[in-house]
């Protein structure tokens, strides 16, 4: 597990995790659509911030969203970091780039702008759980022992959603999307799993560390992360696999030792999850599981 080639992984170590069965591909829309038709669930992206825990924030910012990708319009060839990323009012898994956008047509894709605690209820109601770093790294590797990548040591453009070209300026869709790809759309890994690399950063349920320099960013405005009453910071959590937003140039996380870090409170139209289940184990005595048939 881990790698030593960025400051941002955990070095090498051996790392032994016990059997676990996990989700062949991403959560979907239509699944998290089954859940909240069932449960009635909202989202945090859907709930409006609280007066009392942000005070320093106006009626119109305290309004819900959540994060959204625009990229810079075209010929501009220098930005502010991360200015790529803008909190949309109205963004939500239902409306991934605001109240005018729609899953509609979209149902096999993973589902976004999903906040931690908003992944944690689907796992209970699906009665499964968020997997570990180490659970989601072994898993990502598909057999392939100590690999660069999920399907070997060489990168490939057409292996995994990610982006092609100089991000954020130019993608040149040579996977095909320029976007975000329906589950199931590149190659399995030797573990028959779809899209551990690219498409959606996946949660995990390991704390990410405190090392500063390592925060992913992208808290919402005012420091959402932050816990006014208490002048304390919400712990993030380590994300995994990269996204279709990860190029050569930029992130390059679409390798199974990555590993990025997000406050838990926040949900971005990157962002998704996938669930394990540990296994039932049973002895059985043939025999006498043949008498009781006969009773």
């Amino acid at each position: 597990m881990g790698a030593d080639n960025s400051s941002l992984e955990r070095s090498i170590k051996n790392v032994a995790v016990n059997s676990f069965c996990i989700d062949r591909y991403e959560v979907t829309n239509a699944q998290f659509t089954k859940f909240v038709e069932a449960t009635k669930y909202t989202t945090v992206a859907e709930l409006p911030l609280s007066k009392e825990e942000f005070p320093e924030l106006s009626d119109e910012e305290r309004l819900p969203g959540s994060l959204v990708f625009l990229q810079p319009k075209g010929g501009v060839q220098q930005v502010e970091f991360l200015s790529w990323w803008h909190w949309i009012p109205g963004a939500n898994w239902q409306h991934p780039f605001g109240p005018d956008s729609t899953i509609v047509g979209k149902e096999d894709y993973p589902v976004v702008h999903i906040a931690y605690q908003d992944a944690i209820a689907y796992a209970k109601w699906a009665g499964k759980l968020i997997p570990t770093e180490a659970q989601w790294e072994y898993a990502a590797r598909g057999g392939l022992d100590g690999a660069t990548y999920a399907w070997g040591n060489r990168y490939s453009e057409t292996k995994a959603n990610t982006w092609q070209g100089k991000f954020p300026f130019f993608n040149t869709k040579a996977d095909g999307h320029l976007g975000l790809a329906k589950v199931g759309s590149f190659p399995a890994n030797g573990y028959g799993l779809y899209d551990m690399a690219g498409n959606v950063w996946e949660w995990t349920s390991d704390w990410f560390g405190v090392e500063p320099h390592k925060a992913h960013g992208l808290n919402h405005v005012a420091n959402k992360s932050s816990d006014t009453k208490t002048n304390t910071v919400i712990a993030p959590h380590v994300i995994k696999g990269g996204s279709y937003l990860c190029a050569p140039n930029y992130c390059s996380s679409y390798r199974p030792s990555a590993r990025q870090s997000e406050s838990p409170d926040t949900g971005t139209n990157h962002i998704g999850f996938r669930l394990i289940k540990h296994p039932v184990y049973q002895t059985v005595n043939a025999s006498r599981s043949a008498t009781d048939a006969l009773l």
